[in-house]
């Protein structure tokens, strides 16, 4: 019987090696520049560190799974150029070529659709949901947090429902940001959103002009620049 526990344990020591072996994510570097693969897994690094992970095994995973998104917006968007310069080079003009452009816009379009929601899927076999958001902002600059705070710190009167509603959009806004292709087209993301807030307290009432004044009047009474 004693026997019997012990090869079981074994057993199953030995298949839990393998899974988490077979299991591992691997680094998708083949035929990159080992410049700027080293440059991606630095930058993923700094958003894992900030998780306080204790597993050193889950932290590689949770790296490379970052690594790996980076690297699949950047083949999609070569992509894109690519196909984009053929078609202009092609010669072709009027509704042919505005067709071809826009097949290919589509096209990266899905692409982008399926791989947005392949990596938080990817990521919760390892994280739990808080950790999640938490590599969403990391690659995103924090910008959902910075912009909320900004907005309560400057209207200090928004209810309760405003707030909910301002939160909201700067995460929609996130999960675009997160699919665009640089640091630019990252805020021009949020600047849309930024956009429609401020549409939206407009509407509430709210003289943002006004506001924004009395807020520097405070950040200045403070000592904060801004």
């Amino acid at each position: 019987m004693r026997k019997n526990k012990m090869k079981f344990l074994h057993l199953a020591a030995l298949f839990f090696l393998f899974a988490s072996t077979a299991f591992a994510t691997e680094l998708d570097s083949l035929n990159r520049d080992p410049k700027y693969v080293e440059s991606i897994k630095g930058r993923s690094q700094k958003i894992v560190d900030k998780l306080g992970l204790k597993s050193v095994s889950v932290a590689l995973d949770v790296r490379n799974i970052i690594a790996n998104k980076y690297f699949q917006l950047s083949d999609i968007y070569d992509k894109r150029d690519a196909a984009v310069k053929k078609v202009k080079d092609s010669g072709i003009s009027g509704s042919q070529k505005s067709d071809a452009l826009s097949a290919i816009d589509h096209e990266k379009d899905a692409t982008l659709y399926r791989s947005h929601f392949a990596f938080p899927a990817d990521l919760s076999m390892y994280l739990n949901d808080a950790q999640v958001e938490a590599v969403k902002d990391g690659m995103t600059y924090g910008v959902v947090k910075v912009t909320y705070d900004a907005t309560l710190d400057m209207i200090p009167s928004l209810k309760k429902d405003e707030k909910k509603q301002i939160h909201a959009w700067l995460v929609e806004a996130r999960e675009f940001a997160m699919d665009a292709e640089n640091s630019n087209k990252k805020h021009e993301a949020f600047g849309k959103y930024k956009g429609r807030i401020n549409n939206y307290l407009s509407k509430r009432g709210y003289d943002l002009t006004n506001e924004r004044a009395e807020w520097a009047k405070r950040l200045k009474a403070k000592g904060v620049k801004q």
